[in-house]
């Protein structure tokens, strides 16, 4: 079933124009949440979208949404901490498309409302394996391709304010989410020469799947997460995927190694 846009996601497109034209841009956890908005939102700037999530369905059925409004997308379904499923997803891009000029790597799992203490060692490794191997096994495999073609490209990884502070009973997501950011500026640094910028989000509370687990799982963090927002609200998806279409944009050229916030101002409290 097709999901219904909410107003601002609907004001946010009808906005667009070419921002991304020209460009084919990665996306992953793109099924749902701050990944469909992306999907959406950087295929009306113009891209050639390239989806890769673990749900066929909902995957095929957003290309399939994207294609019929006039905009250029392709589903290529797989786990990110895969590496043969995301090698497979960047020859696809190139195979459609014939470039991978960006990435948008957002695929996440997040958990909460365990003590350290009394966290199972596999969820500790769930969250580092979908949290940070599987941007590590992209940034592998995109930069292999841009380093390729020799034409640079624009790198964006979702991380969290969970990456620059500490919220509570969520020590697995915090250590992954630290480690994305340190791995967004390592890879920054290694390939900035050759015309690559690699850039994260930290991303604050935002109205998705993720959050309404985490939710359930520790509804007393709802208060929290709204408190904190100099707002006072949770964001929509689609302010995040705004982001990260100006930080795939030629007009953030000389943003790379970058912690951008995009969480209301909780960081700045």
């Amino acid at each position: 079933m097709q999901r219904m846009r909410n107003p601002e996601e609907k004001a946010v497109l009808a906005r667009t124009g070419g921002l991304l034209s020209g460009k084919t841009i990665m996306i992953t956890g793109a099924s749902s949440g701050i990944g469909a908005a992306a999907a959406r939102l950087f295929a009306a700037e113009g891209a050639a979208v390239v989806l890769m999530a673990r749900r066929e369905d909902q995957l095929r059925e957003l290309a399939a949404e994207i294609t019929a409004s006039g905009g250029k997308a392709l589903a290529s379904p797989g786990d990110v901490t895969d590496p043969g499923d995301v090698d497979r997803v960047v020859k696809d891009a190139v195979r459609a498309y014939g470039s991978l000029n960006g990435a948008f790597n957002n695929a996440g799992w997040a958990t909460a409302g365990t003590p350290l203490h009394q966290t199972d060692d596999a969820v500790f490794l769930q969250a580092l394996d979908v949290n940070l191997r599987g941007v590590w096994n992209c940034l592998k495999s995109q930069i292999t391709v841009m380093l390729e073609s020799g034409t640079g490209g624009a790198i964006v990884n979702t991380a969290s304010i969970a990456g620059v502070l500490a919220t509570g009973a969520t020590a697995p997501y915090i250590a992954a989410k630290h480690a994305v950011i340190g791995l967004t500026r390592a890879a920054a640094e290694e390939y900035g020469q050759q015309g690559i910028r690699v850039n994260a989000l930290v991303v604050g509370s935002t109205r998705t799947e993720l959050i309404a687990k985490v939710l359930e799982e520790a509804p007393q963090l709802e208060e929290a997460f709204t408190n904190r927002s100099l707002q006072r609200r949770i964001a929509e998806p689609v302010e995040v995927a705004q982001a990260a279409a100006w930080l795939c944009s030629h007009r953030s050229s000389f943003v790379t190694g970058a912690a951008v916030p995009v969480d209301g101002g909780w960081t700045a409290a």
